[in-house]
């Protein structure tokens, strides 16, 4: 769900507000939006910090990631849906 409401923010506040003319205004463009949008931005969701200073300040857990689909060589231990790797998003 992150993603889908990432998405939306930036086609609604940047995308369609600015209309880019060449690939690289694009870039230059969503370049500073996201810098922004990680340091300069407060998120409700992230009790009004900016996502730079909850990954800096090691608070924000990081995200629960499964690994359903480990190589052939390695050990196959049981998986249990509720374990996993709490590894930084970023």
């Amino acid at each position: 769900m992150f993603v889908e409401r990432l998405w939306r923010s930036v086609k609604h506040e940047d995308l369609y507000a600015k209309g880019y003319g060449s690939p690289a205004e694009l870039q230059q463009g969503l370049t500073e939006y996201f810098v922004d949008y990680n340091s300069v931005r407060s998120h409700q969701s992230l009790d009004y910090s900016t996502p730079d200073e909850v990954y800096r300040s090691g608070q924000g857990g990081g995200a629960h990631i499964i690994d359903k689909y480990r190589l052939k060589n390695e050990p196959q231990e049981e998986l249990n849906e509720q374990e996993g790797q709490r590894l930084s998003a970023a």
